[in-house]
């Protein structure tokens, strides 16, 4: 023994001190960096999101006097909100300053001539824009309050005027010279046509629909009319027609008679509407934005929506939804110009505002002190305008996202035209009158419906593969082989997306049975082999080394997979009667889509394996040698030392990679966007497609209005994508921990 002690290299300890340290502070700062980078994420999602949950507000921006000795009994405003308009009985419109410092000074007045007293009043949908009077000898007249905007010196100039959209000359609607008490119209520009359904001082129903043609010789619009009589029983007290004049709505006290007017040669009663509540009666009715919807109040406050559904008597009206309201003194109902929010006042002076398919009171409140007359909202829904008393009161409105609730995102929704209620996405269509249909639920699920496929695929493969790879397979082979599956996860996924929609999708359509009995032949082929090899004379057994017998299995599997598809057509011409696509749609009454669930769990699996593959192969491979060989010696198989001994000391990483790949799964994008049809459907259907929550945002985010509800929303579905990968994260290393401390003493 030694008496001088070991000398100790302080510089190479300082150098390993120093680099400890460096190492230390940069992988702190590296995490740190990583969770400020998560934080200003969720924070930033949360920042765009928030809007579309904020509640609506009403606030009265000003109001005014109007003269004393004028009745008015219309208006409106155009669409920057700064001039209003009002028509009297007399057929005078005036426009009026409604913003800034002239706010009140009347602008400019226009008198509109008639050729007999006016006998009654009316005016188109909201967004038409058109108003028209009744006369006593059986004419109406149509105008319209018309902004002109103009940029003289820089500076945005609004001038008003008036117009006649069918001409300055009145139009006959009763040939018999009547006067027009009641009536209702409708006007379409681009065909120019207009349909009027009104009542006659002689109590006749009147539905005239009038067409202009242009004179070939004098270039002047002509127009013809046709006129039918439609009977009905009783006072009428209200007149609806639909913009596109195939419905008309007349209420006699509490009935509605709908009528199919498409054809005025052959106008037919489709359906009465006994609609009032028990000991209640109706007293206004209203069409909602597209006219689909039919809004009814009864004097007990309640308001209800009916729309068409189908039924076993074909399309029929019925009651989707009411709205209790506790007020008995509802004076007026008015719908906004595109959206399916609507306004109720009463004669106290309270506005209330509301959405249709959210079932939503949105808000409420006392904003005059007098009844309000009338109420109109402009056409950006932004302010509105009501004559109360002989004060002209302009309302500023913020309610930008008013579609938007809990229910309306997840839960089931009857929209119109819908047989039932249900999960619907629908951004955006063709039509003003479209409403947008924004449930997460069925894009949710697609992200879950492909997950899951694709874990199906992969799973069993990948472990499979890490557990022979890392345990039986000879060192030789595994080297060649684990760089090979892990170089697949470089093979960029708008790639597998590609030949997943263009080429897979229409083999496996075309060769279905072929793709069914490789499920069956392969196993069964493998199990064969096996068998036959066992039972070879050990010589020949022997020439093949230890861990190199997989290579066998590869023209066994190449031959399983040459027969499925060359029985393929035999099959599907026993089994199948020679459609197996048809068979499955007419015979199973299963849908069928080309780029389906089969499709997306082949080709996201084949991106997903070296994922997992990776990391659960090296998971096996690093359990300590000392434990299987020990386990070995004691006696055990290498199948009872793999499942008892490597597999459970092997589990937190073997768990962590299938957390790892299943996370990947569910924020692929590519594949999904290019393999499936991008169809928001909710079916677990293995020959259907879905819609996933990160296709959806690839698909859209291009097309959506900055700011817009569509917009918010989609950051929306980022934030639900961004928790579910959270989620599965946190439970993954959860569990990991879990398994790490329960088999860390073996």
């Amino acid at each position: 023994m030694s008496s001088n002690p070991p000398s100790v290299d302080f510089n190479t300890n300082r150098n390993r001190l120093i680099k400890d340290k460096l190492a230390k502070y940069s992988i702190t700062a590296g995490g740190t960096l990583v969770l400020v980078a998560l934080l200003l994420i969720f924070f930033y999602l949360l920042y765009v999101v928030q809007p579309i949950f904020a509640s609506a507000q009403v606030e009265v921006r000003n109001q005014f006097t109007l003269p004393a000795n004028q009745e008015y009994i219309a208006g409106g405003m155009e669409e920057q909100g700064e001039i209003a308009y009002l028509f009297t009985p007399t057929g005078e419109l005036s426009y009026y300053q409604i913003k800034g410092e002239k706010f009140g000074d009347k602008l400019k007045n226009f008198a509109v001539e008639f050729d007999a007293p006016v006998t009654s009043f009316a005016r188109t949908a909201p967004h038409q824009g058109m108003y028209a009077y009744g006369l006593e000898n059986g004419a109406i007249k149509v105008v319209e309050p018309k902004f002109e905007v103009g940029f003289a010196n820089d500076k945005r100039t609004i001038n008003p005027s008036i117009a006649y959209p069918i001409g300055e000359d009145e139009i006959v609607i009763d040939d018999e010279g009547a006067s027009i008490r009641q009536f209702a119209f409708s006007y379409d520009v681009e065909d120019s046509r207009l349909g009027v359904l009104a009542v006659t001082g002689d109590k006749r129903l009147l539905f005239s629909m009038l067409s202009a043609e242009e004179n070939m010789f004098s270039g002047e619009m002509e127009w013809s009319s046709e006129v039918t009589e439609i009977p009905v029983e009783g006072k009428i007290d209200e007149l609806l027609i639909s913009p596109d004049f195939s419905r008309a709505f007349v209420r006699v006290a509490n009935k509605v008679y709908i009528y199919n007017t498409r054809d005025i040669e052959d106008i037919t009663q489709i359906q009465v509407l006994a609609a009032n509540q028990e000991n209640a009666n109706l007293v206004k009715m209203q069409l909602l934005s597209g006219a689909n919807s039919l809004m009814l109040v009864n004097d007990n406050g309640e308001i209800s929506q009916w729309f068409e559904i189908n039924s076993e008597q074909g399309r029929k009206f019925a009651k989707i939804r009411a709205f209790a309201s506790n007020d008995s003194n509802i004076s007026g109902l008015y719908s906004e110009f595109y959206r399916r929010t609507f306004f109720s006042t009463n004669t106290q002076g309270e506005l209330s505002l509301y959405y249709t398919t959210s079932e939503s009171e949105l808000w409420s409140g006392k904003v005059s002190d007098a009844g309000i007359d009338f109420f109109s909202i402009s056409p950006r829904s932004n302010a509105a305008l009501m004559l109360s008393g002989n004060k002209l009161i302009v309302i500023d409105i913020e309610n930008e996202h008013p579609e938007v609730s809990w229910s309306a995102l997840w839960q089931e929704v009857w929209y119109e035209g819908y047989p039932e209620p249900a999960y619907i996405w629908q951004s955006t269509s063709a039509s003003d009158d479209f409403e947008s249909k924004l449930s997460l639920v069925p894009i949710s699920f697609g992200t879950i419906k492909a997950a899951m496929y694709a874990m199906l695929f992969a799973v069993p493969i990948a472990l499979s593969a890490a557990i022979y790879t890392a345990y039986f397979m000879s060192p030789e082979l595994r080297r060649f082989v684990k760089p090979t599956v892990e170089i697949m996860e470089a093979l960029p996924t708008v790639i597998l997306g590609f030949l997943a929609g263009l080429w897979l999708a229409p083999l496996i359509e075309s060769h279905l049975p072929a793709i069914m009995l490789i499920l069956l032949l392969t196993p069964v082929a493998i199990l064969l082999t096996a068998f036959f090899w066992q039972n070879l004379p050990e010589s020949i057994r022997h020439r093949i080394p230890d861990g190199s017998h997989a290579v066998l299995l590869i023209p066994v599997v190449l031959l399983a997979g040459y027969i499925a598809f060359a029985l393929s057509p035999a099959v599907e011409l026993w089994v199948f009667d020679g459609d197996v696509r048809r068979y499955i749609t007419n015979e199973l009454g299963i849908d069928f889509d080309q780029r389906n669930s089969l499709v997306v769990g082949i080709a996201m699996g084949f991106a997903v394996i070296p994922t997992i593959f990776s990391i659960a192969e090296d998971a096996v491979f690093s359990v300590p040698k000392h434990l299987s060989n020990g386990s070995l010696a004691l006696g055990a198989t290498q199948w009872q030392t793999l499942v008892r001994v490597v597999l459970l000391t092997a589990s937190p990483g073997i768990f962590s990679a299938v957390m790892m790949g299943l996370g990947r799964a569910v924020g692929e994008t590519m594949i999904v966007l290019m393999a499936t049809g991008n169809t928001p459907i909710m079916d677990w259907s293995i020959f259907q497609g879905m819609r996933t929550l990160a296709a959806n945002i690839a698909v859209e985010m291009p097309e959506s209005e900055v700011g817009s509800t569509h917009y918010r929303i989609l950051f929306l579905a980022a934030f639900v994508l961004f928790i579910f990968t959270f989620v599965f994260n946190t439970i993954a290393e959860f569990v990991r921990q879990r398994l790490r401390e329960k088999y860390s003493s073996l």
